[in-house]
This record gives structure tokens, sequence and C-alpha cells, in this order.
């Protein structure tokens, strides 16, 4: 047991000492590439564990001096930019400062050797300015009063209010940018032109439904609400756009036959005769039957036409999507002798005359299928706005 537990302790103390060694060979590596602020962390965190590990302390000594240099030299350059995000920029430098600085403090003996300088008061106030920038950037791009301005002054105001976080002027800037962004779009009820199948018009009413409830389900688009007419009213939203739908021209063919005729014949024995057990004499005679095979096909199709509008009613988009609907059934008869039918004619022949389905059922088909396509159709519409 005592041997077991000495190899757990020289096990561990290798681990260990194969960690350090691995972060000193990693903040030195760091270093001499000149990823200075890796090193110091790299660095600070073996400290903590070893503070008088002279060579590691003199690595974070190097890297801290070169990183701060680093920071400031992009810090003077940002605020001799014209840009009005350069505020944010140097933010970032100053954020990056003060990280180093929290990295060393953590271990008091090392904080003594490098003194390190606390940038918290320049984070603070450049997080301030970049705040206030965006919003000044947002507040520009609204005066422009249309919705790509709109959009991108959303996004302003949404890393202002990061930057400021519980900023209510922020909070609502972000709600009348999104209001003037946001495309309203009315789900017009569906609209039967052509044949009327009037025995299914429930089915064909829910379109529009479906079809709002599939947009608003699968919306990729911030910047687009879905409504009914109904829902529009009763909020009191002015549409931007509306979406018509008009389903048209559900052509059920009739059912078509082709019929194909064949004739087959097979020797069989018709007679038997027996002279002694080992011995039979058989008489063969060929018979003979017709197999007519019918082929009956059906095809049918129909046309949803899609058109989204503006507020005045003028074109913007439209595509015409397409159903189909093809069913096709084989069956067969004989006349003649069945003696002569092989086994997969008998199969045929067994087989009972069919029909296509109901009407009903052949326009749920089309239906679904030119929906989906309608419905993919509009949303990728939308989402490209």
């Amino acid at each position: 047991m005592e041997v077991f537990m000495k190899s757990k302790l020289y096990t561990f103390l290798f681990m260990a000492t194969a960690i350090l060694f691995f972060s000193c060979k990693t903040a030195k590596k760091m270093y001499e590439k000149g990823n200075y602020d890796a090193a110091v962390e790299l660095a600070a965190k073996k400290l903590q564990k070893k503070p008088n590990d002279a060579s590691t302390l003199e690595i974070l000594q190097n890297a801290y001096r070169f990183a701060v240099e680093d920071h400031e030299t992009r810090i003077r350059n940002n605020s001799n930019s014209n840009n009005d995000l350069k505020w944010e920029w140097n933010y970032a430098e100053y954020l990056g400062l003060q990280r180093l600085y929290d990295a060393i403090r953590k271990s008091p003996s090392v904080f003594d050797a490098v003194r390190p300088t606390d940038y918290s008061s320049y984070v603070a106030t450049y997080q301030e300015e970049a705040g206030n920038a965006r919003f000044d950037r947002g507040l520009s791009l609204m005066d422009n009063n249309d919705k790509n301005s709109s959009k991108q002054a959303y996004y302003e105001f949404q890393r202002a209010l990061d930057l400021k976080p519980g900023d209510l002027a922020i909070k609502q800037k972000i709600d009348e940018a999104y209001s003037n962004a946001v495309t309203n779009v009315v789900v017009l009820p569906v609209v039967q032109t052509g044949y009327q199948y009037s025995s299914y018009n429930y089915g064909i009413v829910s379109i529009d439904k479906n079809v709002l409830y599939y947009l608003t389900s699968n919306n990729n688009n911030l910047f687009v609400r879905y409504y009914s007419p109904a829902e529009a009213n009763s909020l009191n939203i002015r549409p931007d756009q509306s979406v018509e739908i008009r389903f048209s021209n559900i052509d059920i063919d009739r059912y078509r036959d082709q019929r194909s005729t064949k004739e087959v014949s097979k020797q069989v024995v018709v007679k038997e005769t027996v002279i002694k057990p080992d011995s039979v004499i058989r008489e063969y005679a060929t018979v003979r039957a017709k197999i007519t095979t019918t082929r009956r096909t059906l095809k049918s199709d129909g046309l949803m036409q899609v058109t989204i509008r503006d507020y005045d009613h003028r074109w913007l988009w439209s595509d015409t999507y397409r159903g189909d609907y093809n069913w096709s059934a084989e069956f067969s008869s004989y006349t003649g002798d069945a003696r002569a039918l092989s086994d997969e004619d008998k199969k045929l022949c067994d087989s009972h005359e069919q029909f296509p389905p109901r009407d009903s059922d052949i326009i749920r088909v089309i239906m679904d299928e030119v929906q989906s396509k309608a419905e993919c159709g509009i949303r990728d519409h939308f989402n490209r706005l």
C-alpha cells in the first residue's frame, strides 16, 4: 500500500512539473513570436503557482512592456483617425491592457515586481464614448427615413446598448428603429378561379392559413412580420406588402386505357399410358390462350399563382407553382386454355380492374404540392429583403 501511495505521489509530482515546464515553454514561445498578451497571461498563471521562478518573471516583465507599447501605439493611431468608431477601437485596446493588469494582480509578489498600470478608468471612459458614438451613428441613419437605413440604425443602437447596458434612451430608439425597419406582410385569403370544386372548397380556403402558419414558423428575417388581415386589423398594423394567392386551372383528366394482347402457348400432357411401372408413354398437345393487358393512366395538374404587392397595390414579385398527379395501374384478362398461362401471366390475370382515386383526393395531393412550393418561394423571397 505504501509503495502504491509513493507511486501516485511521484506521478502527481511528475505531471505537475510537466505542466509547469509546458507553461513556461509556451509563454516563452508566445513571447518569441511577438504574441505578448498571451505570453503575459501564461507567465502570470505559472507564477501564481511558482512565484520565485526568475526566468518566467523575466519573460512576463519583458512581454508586459512590449504589450503595453503595442496597445498604446494602436491607441495613438486610432486617436488620429477620423472614423467615429475610434472610441470603440480604443475601448478594445484598453480592455486588453486591463486584462493584463488583472492577470498580473492575481499574484501579489509578481504584481510588486512588475507594477502594472490600472486602466479601469480609461476602460469606463472609452466604453461610454464608444456607446455614444454608436448611438449618434444610429440617429444619423434614422434621418434617412428608409427601411434599410432603419435596419442599420437598429444594429447601431443594439451595439450602443451593449456598451451602455440599461440606457432607456437607447432602448426607446431600438424600438423605434425596428418599427421603421420591419416589413409588415399580410397574407390574403386564397382566390379560386377556373373550375370550382365546391365539395372541396374548405381545403382550398385553408391554404392561406397554412401558408401563414408556415411563414410565421420558418421566418428567418428579423425585419419581416406576417399577419392575416384580421390580425393586422385588430393590432392596427398598416401592411407594407400583401401576398395574393390564386389557385386555378385544376385539370383532372379522364383516365385513358392502352390495351395490348399477346398469345401464349404451351405443350401439356394430355394422355399417359402405363406399360409397366417404369415405362410410361405420354402424349402431348399444344394449348393456347390470348392475354389482354390494360394499362390505365390518369394525369392531372393544378397551378397556384402568388403575387406580392406593396401598400399602393403595385406589383413587386410573382411566381407560378405547378402540382402534378400521375396515376397508373395494370390488369389483365385472358381467353383460351388456362394451362397455357405462366405463373406471371396468372398473377396479372388474377388482378382486378382498377380505377383512379376520387377527384377530392387528387385535388388534395395537387394542393399539398403547390402549397409546399409556394411556401418555400414566398419565404425565400422575404428572406432576401
